[in-house]
C-alpha cells in the first residue's frame, strides 16, 4: 500500500509537470523571437522569465467578478486568502476544462533541541490538483490534495518540540507532528451568482467533500503564503486549523458584497493513524464563519464550531473559536505576506480553555530571497499524557529563517534554506525539556514557479 501511495504521488506530479512544460514551451519560444535581449523592459522585470506564461481565460470562478474577490485556487476549503496572493501553480486547458496544480516538497534535516529532542531526515510534501468548468451561470471546481508524508516522515511523525495532537500505535503523540493523510482533500466547490457580482451582488457557495475542510478557522497553514517557507506545522495548529482534513464535509454560504457568511456540518473526528484511508463517519459537528475582504490585500475571519469527540483518546467535545487577519502586498521583485491568528478550544468534559496566538510573516525580495518568521504563544495540556491532572503550560516558540532560490525556471523553483527556533516555558519544565532548548532545520524546497495569471 505504501509503495502504491508513493507511485500515485510521483505519477501525478510528473503528468502535470510534463503537460505544463509542453504548454509553456510555445509562448516562451515566441516571446524569445520577439524580444530584444538587450531591451530595457527585459532587464527591468526579470520575473517574467520565472513564470509559467500559460494564458488561462476565464480562470475566475465567475467571469467578470470583482478584483477584490479571493481565489479558491490558492486557499484551502472555502477559506479566503487575499486576492493579491501570488500563486506558485501550473495551469493548462483541455477543451472547456481549466486544469491547475500546485504543491511543495521540502527535504530537510530536522534537529529538535533539549532532552526530549531528536534529529531526523524527513520530507514534508503535498500536491493539489484542480479541474474547473462552467456549470450553468456559475463554475464548478474539483479539488484533490495528496501527500506522501506517511512514507517520508520518520515514525512516529515529524519531531517537533512541544507539539501534541492525534495518536500513533494507540498512544498520544507528544513532541511530534503527525503526517498529512494521503487523501487530504477530495472535494467539489460551486460558486453561482444570484445577482451581478460586479455591482456588489450576491453569490451562492456550495462545498462538499469526502475529505475536506469545514468553515472553521483561517486558511490552513500549509496553504498560507505567510507560512510558505516554513516546513514545520505551528504548535497552535490543533487550536486553529486542524479541521483542514475532515472526512465528510458539507458547506453552504452567501457572498454579500465583500462579506461571506457560511455554515458547515462535518465529521468532527480527527483522522486516525491509518493515513492512507478515508474514514467516513456521521456529520456530527457544525461550524459557522464570517469572512470579509475589504480590499485585494486584506482578508479577515471569525468562526465558531462544536466538534464532537475530535480526539481519539480524550472524552468529551470541544467548542472552538478562531479569528484571523491576513495581509498580502506584492511589489517589484517580490511580495510580503503576514497572518495573525487566534484560536481557543473549550474542552467540555473538564470545562477549561486552551488559547493559541500566532504571528507569521514571509517576505520575498529581489526575486530569489526569502526571510520568514513565526512567533507563537500556545497553551498545552497534553505534554504529559500519563499524568492528566497536571495543568496546562503556556509555551512560546519563536522561529526565524531564510531561503534562497538557486533555480528559477519557467516551471520550477528550487531553494535551500534553514531556520532556528527558540522557546519560552515555565521553569517547572526545565528538568524535562532543558533550560534553553534550541531547534533548527536545514532544507531543500521545490515547487512550481510563480504563475503570471491574475486569479
Amino acid at each position: 500500500m505504501r509503495w502504491l501511495v508513493l507511485t500515485i504521488f510521483v505519477i501525478a506530479l510528473g503528468v502535470f509537470s510534463a503537460r505544463a512544460q509542453d504548454l509553456a514551451a510555445g509562448p516562451s519560444n515566441q516571446a524569445e523571437q520577439k524580444t530584444d535581449q538587450n531591451s530595457p523592459a527585459q532587464n527591468t522585470d526579470m520575473r517574467d522569465a520565472n513564470m509559467t506564461n500559460v494564458d488561462m481565460p476565464g480562470m475566475d470562478m465567475v467571469a467578470g467578478g470583482p478584483d477584490w474577490m479571493p481565489s479558491p485556487h490558492v486557499s484551502s476549503g472555502t477559506g479566503w486568502q487575499p486576492a493579491a496572493t501570488p500563486g506558485h501553480m501550473w495551469m493548462m486547458s483541455e477543451g472547456a476544462w481549466e486544469l491547475m496544480a500546485h504543491g511543495v516538497v521540502f527535504v530537510d534535516y530536522n534537529q529538535q533541541g533539549g532532552p526530549r529532542g531528536e534529529g531526523k531526515a524527513e520530507s514534508v510534501n503535498w500536491l493539489m490538483t484542480m479541474e474547473q468548468h462552467r456549470l450553468g451561470r456559475g463554475s464548478i471546481l474539483f479539488r484533490e490534495m495528496f501527500s506522501a508524508e506517511s512514507l517520508t516522515s520518520p515514525h512516529p511523525g515529524f519531531p517537533e518540540l512541544f507539539q501534541t495532537g492525534e495518536t500513533y500505535h494507540g498512544q498520544p503523540l507528544v513532541d511530534h507532528q503527525h503526517p498529512h493523510n494521503v487523501f487530504s482533500e477530495l472535494a467539489l466547490y460551486y460558486l453561482r451568482p444570484i445577482t451581478d457580482p460586479t455591482k456588489g451582488g450576491v453569490q451562492w457557495e456550495f462545498y462538499g467533500a469526502a475529505a475536506g475542510e469545514p468553515a472553521l478557522g483561517p486558511v490552513a497553514y500549509a496553504h498560507r503564503l505567510s507560512a510558505s517557507e516554513l516546513p514545520m506545522a505551528p504548535l497552535s495548529h490543533h487550536l486553529q486549523d486542524s479541521t483542514h482534513i475532515s472526512f465528510g464535509v458539507i458547506t453552504t454560504g452567501l457572498v454579500l458584497s465583500r462579506f461571506k457568511i457560511e455554515g458547515s456540518v462535518f465529521n468532527g473526528h480527527e483522522p486516525d493513524e491509518k493515513r492512507y484511508t478515508i474514514q467516513l463517519a456521521p456529520l456530527d459537528s457544525w461550524s459557522t464563519r464570517l469572512s470579509v475582504a475589504p480590499s485585494r490585500n486584506w482578508t479577515a475571519q471569525y468562526s465558531y464550531g462544536r466538534l464532537e469527540h475530535p480526539e481519539a483518546l480524550e472524552p468529551g467535545s470541544q467548542r472552538r473559536q478562531t479569528a484571523s487577519v491576513e495581509y498580502v502586498r506584492p511589489f517589484a521583485g517580490g511580495s510580503w505576506a503576514t497572518s495573525a491568528v487566534w484560536g481557543r478550544v473549550h474542552k467540555v468534559f473538564d470545562d477549561h480553555n486552551l488559547n493559541g496566538y500566532l504571528l507569521e510573516s514571509t517576505m520575498n525580495f529581489k526575486l530569489r530571497n526569502y526571510a520568514f518568521t513565526r512567533m507563537e504563544l500556545v497553551d498545552k495540556d497534553e505534554l504529559f499524557p500519563d499524568n492528566p491532572l497536571l495543568p496546562s503550560f503556556r509555551i512560546g516558540a519563536y522561529t526565524f529563517g531564510g531561503t534562497r532560490d538557486l533555480i528559477q525556471s519557467r516551471l520550477w523553483q528550487a531553494a535551500v534554506g534553514g531556520d532556528i527556533t527558540f522557546y519560552s516555558k515555565p521553569e517547572t519544565l526545565d528538568p524535562v525539556y532543558g533550560n534553553n532548548p534550541v531547534s533548527f532545520q536545514v532544507f531543500i524546497r521545490v515547487r512550481p514557479s510563480l504563475s503570471d495569471h491574475e486569479h
